[in-house]
């Protein structure tokens, strides 16, 4: 065939003998003119301008600073791609009706396409260089192409063509989009004034630009970019060479800020505010105000949803037609010539051309979308455009959800920050209330929000369904539907069931919870005394009520999986049989599956909308909380604390009916003159100056009740002296500072703050925050920060002072027992401090600020005598008296009294006495005896307190907790390997990649196992069956409806029996499929189950019996860990991904091959694509997994900032720091929600990539079906394309349903590490038979060589030691710490490693005894007193072996008979979480009675008198002594006065045994160590 532009079968075709525009073919070659003409122009810039260009880009990005309609051009650029795509086509198909090739058809069509796609690359570099003049070259074109279309235009307008022609429509099209186009065009000239101007306008690029930290850029890229996340690329592809971090993802865009974001929702409310302020009972509306504030992107959103999912039905459409193109084929060619023939003639008819002359044949659109090719093109376009809507709708949902929760956590914190102290204190709003809106409501509000374009999607969606079903089918779709939408409520009804049953989990995990980590404090002593079986069991109680009601979680699941797989079986079933029957015939092919596509379509908005309906209602309930908090009350407005107006009784009076309004800062004060009276000027004469800081006057408080706590206040405190509140516990001397620090509310009376400081020249005080008070409250407040911070709390650090302030607080010790020094995390999540280090921390912050004003509330109540005299002496009297600083002290501790320069006496809320101590010696005496007397009795106590030095147990405490025993030495070893690992890893890196890429595979198998195999191998078959079973229901649905024009059938060919027989099996294997659906969803479920019973059972099991050092050396945080986070992942969501997982992978593996069946040209187009999607997915999981994990860990910071703030908010506002707390929860919510952003933006950017996959996919099989070979037949044709269709939805979840695998099996992988640990050897070599019952009858005890470690790579801690104990002995040990005491204490109970020599007790080697009999036949008390939450019965005896009279008489020994019997239950009574509700010493006895019960002739004391007071050990000396005269006891000595009555007493060092004799002899040797220990002690 010859090919010529005008075509050679018409020689007429090159006649211009009527001129030129007459002729088509020539306007057709005139059209190709401007695209030429801008290739020619274009090209050489694109190629050769671009080096020299680029240098002069000063902004980072290649991103953009756009010139004006911007987004317009490159929407009208896209449309104008589709008309040229359409005109392309047009050509092309009429060109096939002709004898011989008309190029001037389709090539300008071509050439224009290519035209377009080069002016927006061109425009785009043009854009990013910044450099408008090249922009002439476009206007050029645009004008020229306009003018030479609308020259075509007119012609056939002149012809007489209609509307009806296709090729007229899209002439006129392009007409519109270049004039448009030109338009845009001149308003960039008009706009920038680059060209016919002389003052072109300079821009410069938008601020987030400019700011290198700013990464997240899907705001400032071109609209491609944007479409298609591709500014995306580097950063994924890079997380293959180092991992993502927040360096990585930078900072937010500024109009993502949580501030922006913060101000635009509270200008709404404050509007809704005013709306309601003068209707009392109405509440001003956080909906109206989130709208106001964040409506528009949700409308954007929205229009996108709906245009996607108006382009999802043109996929059922194409189907049908492309289907219906292959049975009509044989009628088709003869309509088609007829009708070309027909419109010829009547064409020309009215033309002044003879017929023969017109080489053109002319469309119609209809036919035009009868070509099958056509239709596989508009499919392939229909789904592109229909994805990228979507992923438009999901990012910009997500970005303003992400944008609400922002504002909405600001608003929070800001109302937080002004809370009124009684609100907190009186429970209206609990810390509880408050983590719960920040963690959970807001969390509620911004999912709802990105599920809300759905609640008005769905529906729309539903109808359109309904009544394309409804073309298709007739009534028999109504069957269908009404199947869908009755089984739809069910979906609801299983989602509520969903929710209560993970509520009820949550329960006792929390409860389960509690248990483990009760077991883990008290590790040491459960094996001491043989007792973590019975532990062990009662969390494995818990554990199966946990599991049941996961069982009755994971029955819903399944059953909510089931419905979504079952429902449009049900539908299909139910519409195909009753059209079969009301129509007698089959339905056709194109029918069926166009109307399957349909049901597939249906049946998303069903299932989702059940879950967007939940979330509705969880909002509604969530914004009812978040209002409640809003409106509630706020303390006053502090200006008086600046002291230019004084607090009135107006301000904070409840008005009636009124509720107090809130006040606002920025407003200037004579708008809220009604709340104030008009400003006073304090007359300064009147209030002397230099001596008055502060004075209340006629002052009545209340804590908001309306009652006031305080009454009748009439106080000064003189400037720069100190001054002391003294009262008995609870007359109100904290509530006091409280009022004048403006927490409480004033009911009456006035709080004067002087402003006379500026008096002082000193440059010091000049520099002093002038209106802050240094606050330190009673209960010790600590930030989640280092030490450092928390003292220096926001002040410049000085070096000098730092040190000054630590060491009067004699911090300095503490500080060095810290394994970071003051650089160690302390708080919440750090490490845990004693209540006295804590409290000596916030002393320490209060003195270290540059404040006038000091205030302690009862700094000295944790402390020992020698601290609070050093802290007085230093801190007080010295630091801030040289400072000339005003302090307000209160304290019990009336030995301070003469230091005071003034003193005010409370009484129930009243002013006793105010004055000096002299004034109310000598007016007071009554007072002035009664506190003499006190303060003899406090000298007494103080006597006795000398000996119990509290803070060096403290130090102790704090030692133990931070280093196991021996771990210095070991810490070192430590050290240096760790330096060694890290050299290695410099070379590994790539290792360590391949590592990133690789899934867990080995950790999965582990997790399937432990599911068990028969399980396993039960759900992979039922997994293969089911996909098979609706493969094979497609399959015989597509067998049936073509089977009118197949010659062999599969059933009998008599009609009324082949209709049966056809139904007949339709119907079974649709039953067969929806029974298949449950069992499989139930398999998957139990398998997860099982799995996740069988690994928390290990887990515990493995833990309980792990050696005492893996506890010393893990922290209990990690292993808490394991039994919280890990196994709630193993329990909750590793089922449901596997479930998603394999469902996917298997409905994608099914459609490749029921594609490939269908057309085998498609298995080439395979490779390429498969190709893609490895890579797509490779580079997807590793980025996703590190958002993730950012994402994770930038949550908690936040969380906790909420609640340590809520906690110490009376502090922060003395300190008034609110500023710098705001700032820091803006920068944590910022650098939360950007790791959200970008994990969002991610999941968008693989679904993008996935979804054009799919596109293509679908596109080969369409093209592969149609294409010319003896092609399959119309059934198969359907049902490949109808599997093309769904592998578009699927394909994104492999992957993303890989990527959530891959982090959640981590936790199986961390639990696993905790499995693999050595258990201690429980087993003896000796028969049980062989141990007598009652050993160790005797108790004597012969020590031989013994070596002892704690681990076989350790060094040893007892070298040789050899000693022999006689029957009923009193036995003291002593050393310093570190010289192997209690290493030995720990071998009697084989708790460490005994690696030569042994321990003979009653003749009996101790290591051949079974470990249980060893440890349940010896008794001891250990340092620190346990006590576990149950009842004191329980604590005594868990194994509840003895009687009632027994663990009395134990009590009665232990001197707390009578205690018991007072407290309600006696033996029954509570015991709380770690025997909170009894004080040290009384639980010291409890340990004692509890040693007691145990009738053991062998009892060790490990240092147990060391954390009680003299009484408690005296008490406990003389039982010692009488009870067990006739037992051994060893005793190990942290005081040596204690084993001064002892028969024998060894003195150790460094292991071996120095001095060994009674101590009597020791002591008569002058030089010997023990003398000098008891010297030292004495």
């Amino acid at each position: 065939m010859k090919v010529a532009f005008c075509g050679n079968d018409n020689p007429s075709a090159y006649n211009i003998s009527a001129g030129f525009l007459k002729n088509v073919c020539f306007l057709d070659a005139l059209n190709l003119v401007p695209h030429v003409f801008l290739l020619f122009i274009t090209f050489p810039i694109l190629f050769i301008g671009w080096g020299s260009q680029s240098s002069k880009v000063q902004i980072h990005h290649n991103t953009w600073l756009h010139f004006p309609g911007h987004n317009l051009r490159w929407i009208l650029t896209f449309t104008l791609l589709f008309v040229h795509v359409c005109e392309i086509g047009e050509g092309i198909v009429s060109d096939a009706q002709l004898k011989s090739r008309h190029l001037h058809l389709f090539l300008p069509a071509i050439m224009g396409f290519v035209a377009a796609t080069t002016s927006i690359v061109y425009y785009h570099n043009i854009e990013t260089s910044n450099f408008p003049k090249l922009l002439l070259a476009l206007f050029l074109y645009w004008v020229m192409a306009f003018v030479t279309k609308t020259i075509k235009l007119v012609r056939y307008c002149q012809d007489g063509f209609s509307f009806q022609q296709l090729r007229f429509c899209i002439t006129g099209l392009m007409v519109v989009l270049y004039g448009l186009l030109m338009a845009v065009e001149i308003n960039v000239i008009r706009v920038r004034k680059y060209v016919f101007f002389t003052d072109p306008q300079k821009v410069k690029p938008p601020e987030d630009l400019q700011d290198l930290g700013v990464r997240f850029l899907q705001p400032f890229v071109n609209l491609l970019s944007k479409a298609t996340y591709w500014w995306m690329n580097t950063l994924i592809i890079s997380a293959h060479r180092k991992p993502i971090d927040l360096k990585a993802i930078g900072k937010l865009p500024i109009a993502m800020r949580a501030l922006t974001n913060y101000v635009r929702l509270k200008d709404a409310y404050e509007e809704q505010k005013k709306k309601v302020e003068d209707k009392p009972n109405r509440k001003p509306s956080i909906w109206l105000a989130m709208y106001r504030a964040f409506g528009r992107p949700i409308l954007l959103s929205s229009t996108f949803r709906y245009l996607a999912d108006l382009l999802g039905f043109a996929g059922p459409l194409c189907i049908s037609g492309i289907v219906m193109s292959f049975s009509n084929e044989t009628e088709d060619d003869i309509l088609l010539t007829n009708a070309t023939s027909a419109n010829y003639t009547a064409l020309t008819s009215g033309a002044i051309y003879p017929v023969r002359n017109s080489t053109d044949p002319f469309l119609t659109s209809t036919n035009f979308l009868k070509t099958a090719y056509v239709l596989a093109v508009l499919l392939f376009l229909a789904l592109i455009l229909q994805r990228t809507f979507l992923q438009a709708s999901y990012y910009v949902t997500i970005e303003t959800g992400i944008n609400l929760r922002g504002a909405l956590l600001a608003m929070i914190y800001n109302k937080m920050l002004r809370l009124s102290t009684s609100n907190l204190s009186m429970g209206e709003m609990t810390l509880g209330q408050i983590n719960n809106l920040v963690a959970i409501e807001t969390n509620q509000l911004m999912w709802f929000l990105f599920l809300c374009p759905n609640l008005w999607a769905m529906p729309v969606q539903i109808i359109m369904g309904v009544i394309l079903l409804y073309n298709l089918l007739g009534q028999s779709a109504l069957v269908g539907a009404a199947v869908i939408v009755l089984l739809a409520p069910i979906q609801y009804f299983i989602a509520t069931k969903l929710a209560e049953a993970q509520k009820s989990t949550l329960d006792y995990s929390t409860e389960r919870l509690k248990k483990t980590n009760e077991i883990l404090k008290g590790i040491k002593l459960l094996k001491l005394y043989a007792w973590e079986h019975i532990f062990c069991r009662s969390v494995e109680e818990t554990r199966v009520k946990e599991l049941t009601s996961l069982k009755t979680f994971a029955l819903y699941t399944s059953l909510s999986i089931f419905m979504n797989a079952a429902i449009p079986i049900a539908a299909v079933l139910a519409t195909f049989v009753t059209y079969t029957y009301i129509k007698e015939e089959p339905p056709t092919t194109a029918q069926a599956f166009a109307s399957l596509s349909l049901f597939h379509i249906l049946v998303t908005p069903l299932f989702l909308l059940s879950t967007v309906v939940r979330f509705a209602v969880k909002a509604i309930i969530s914004v009812q909380k978040l209002n409640e908090f809003l409106i509630s009350d706020e303390i006053g407005d502090d200006s008086w604390r600046n002291g230019d107006t004084a607090l009135t009784c107006e301000s904070c009076k409840k008005h009636t009916g009124l509720p107090s309004k809130a006040i606002n800062r920025k407003q200037p004060l004579r708008h809220q003159l009604d709340s104030y009276e008009p400003p006073l000027r304090i007359p300064t004469r009147h209030l002397d100056i230099d001596d008055c800081a502060i004075k209340v006057t006629n002052g009545y408080f209340s804590w908001g009740s309306g009652l006031a706590t305080l009454s009748n206040i009439d106080i000064r405190i003189p400037t720069g002296q100190m001054t002391m509140i003294v009262g008995q516990v609870g007359c109100g001397k904290s509530s006091l500072l409280l009022a004048v620090l403006g927490e409480m509310q004033a009911l009456e009376g006035k709080v004067h703050w002087n402003r006379g400081y500026e008096s002082e020249s000193s440059f010091e005080a000049s520099r002093r925050n002038r209106y802050s008070v240094a606050y330190a409250a009673q209960k010790p407040w600590l930030l989640n920060a280092t030490v450092e911070e928390n003292i220096t709390f926001g002040s410049p650090f000085n070096k000098q002072r730092y040190k000054a302030v630590t060491d009067a607080c004699s911090l300095q010790p503490d500080i060095d027992l810290l394994p970071f020094g003051d650089q160690t995390e302390i708080g919440e999540r750090g490490i845990n401090l004693s209540g006295g280090q804590r409290q000596r921390i916030c002393v320490a912050r209060a003195l270290y600020q540059n404040t006038n004003i000091v205030f302690l509330d009862d700094p000295f109540s944790a402390l020992d005598i020698h601290l609070s005299d050093h802290l007085m002496q230093e801190g007080i009297l010295k630091f801030l008296k040289d400072d000339k600083r005003t302090l307000v002290l209160v304290t019990h501790k009336l030995q301070y009294l003469p230091h005071a320069d003034w003193i005010i006496a409370m009484k129930d809320g009243t002013v006793l006495r105010e004055g000096t101590l002299k004034d109310i010696q000598t007016k007071d005496v009554e007072l002035y005896e009664h506190w003499k007397t006190l303060m003899n009795r406090q000298d007494q106590e103080l006597e006795k307190d000398m000996e119990a030095d509290q803070t060096t147990l403290e130090r102790k405490t704090l030692r133990r907790a931070m280093y196991p025993r021996e771990s210095k030495a070991q810490l070192e070893d430590e050290d240096e390997a760790e330096e060694e690992e890290e050299e290695e890893d410099d070379d590994n890196m790539s290792t360590v990649m391949r590592l990133r890429t690789n899934l867990p595979w080995k950790t999965c198998w582990q997790y399937l196992t432990s599911g068990g195999f028969l399980l396993l191998s039960l759900m992979i078959f039922s997994k293969l069956l089911k996909h098979s079973v609706i493969v094979a229901i497609d399959y015989w649905l597509a067998q049936w409806t073509s089977m009118t024009n197949n010659g062999k059938a599969l059933c009998s060919t008599e009609e009324p029996a082949r209709k049966t027989c056809y139904v007949a099996v339709f119907s079974i294997l649709s039953g067969a499929g929806i029974v298949l659906c449950l069992v499989t969803s139930l398999t998957v479920e139990w398998m997860g189950l099982t799995a996740a019973k069988n690994l928390h059972h290990d887990l515990l099991n493995k833990i309980i019996l792990g050696p005492i050092r893996f506890f010393d050396t893990t922290p209990l945080g990690l292993i808490l860990n394991r039994f919280s986070a890990d196994t709630n992942i193993i329990d909750q969501h590793i089922p449901p991904t596997l479930e998603s997982l394999s469902r996917s992978t298997l409905l994608c593996l099914s459609a490749i091959g029921i594609i490939s069946y269908a057309t085998p040209w498609f298995v080439v187009a395979l490779v390429p694509l498969g190709i893609a999607f490895y890579f797509i997915q490779k580079y997807f999981r590793v980025a996703s997994k590190d958002l993730q994990e950012l994402d994770d860990s930038t949550q908690l910071p936040l969380l906790c900032h909420f609640s340590e703030t809520a906690e110490g908010l009376t502090t922060i506002r003395a300190f008034r720091h609110e500023p710098r707390f705001k700032q820091r929860m803006l920068e944590l919510t910022d650098t939360n929600n950007i790791a959200y952003l970008f994990l969002s933006a991610a999941n968008r950017w693989l679904e993008v990539r996935t979804d054009y996959l799919g596109a293509f996919i679908v596109l080969t099989a369409a093209v592969a079906s149609i294409s010319p070979n003896d092609g399959p037949k119309s059934g198969l044709v359907g049902l490949g394309l109808l599997y093309a269709l769904t592998i578009t939805n699927y394909l994104n979840w492999v992957v993303r349903n890989l990527a959530d695998l891959e982090v959640q099996m981590s936790a199986v992988k961390k639990v696993n590490s905790f499995l693999n640990m050595e258990s201690e050897n429980y087993e003896g070599t000796m028969d049980i038979s062989q141990v007598p019952k009652d050993w160790p009858q005797e108790g004597e005890i012969k020590i031989e060589n013994l070596c002892v470690r704690y681990e076989n790579n350790l060094k040893p801690v007892l070298k040789h030691v050899k000693a022999y104990i006689k029957p009923g002995q009193k036995v003291g040990i002593c050393g310093r710490t570190g010289s192997g005491k209690s290493s030995l204490s720990l071998a009697f109970f084989r708790m460490v490693d005994i690696f030569d020599g042994k321990i003979v007790i009653d003749g009996i080697d101790i290591s051949k005894i079974p470990l249980d009999m060893l440890r349940s036949r010896l008794s001891i008390i250990l340092q620190d007193p346990i006590l576990f939450s149950g009842s004191i019965r329980f604590n005594l005896d868990p194994e509840c072996k003895c009687t009632d009279d027994t663990l009395w008489e134990a009590l009665e020994i232990a001197q707390l008979k009578n205690m018991v019997k007072s407290l309600p239950g006696g033996l029954d009574a509570i015991v709380t979480e770690g025997g909170e509700n009894f004080s040290v010493g009384q639980r010291q006895l409890f340990c004692l009675a509890r040693a007691f019960v145990r009738k053991s002739s062998i009892l060790i004391m490990d240092e147990a008198t060391a954390s009680i007071d003299m009484a408690t050990e005296n008490i406990l000396q003389k039982v010692v002594m009488t009870a067990f005269a006739d037992r051994t006891v060893v005793t190990i000595a942290h005081r040596v006065h204690t084993i001064l009555t002892a028969d024998l007493v060894i003195v150790m060092k460094r292991g071996v045994i120095l001095e060994y004799d009674t101590p009597e002899n020791l002591l008569a040797q002058e030089d010997g160590i023990f003398a000098s220990f008891v010297r030292a002690d004495m």
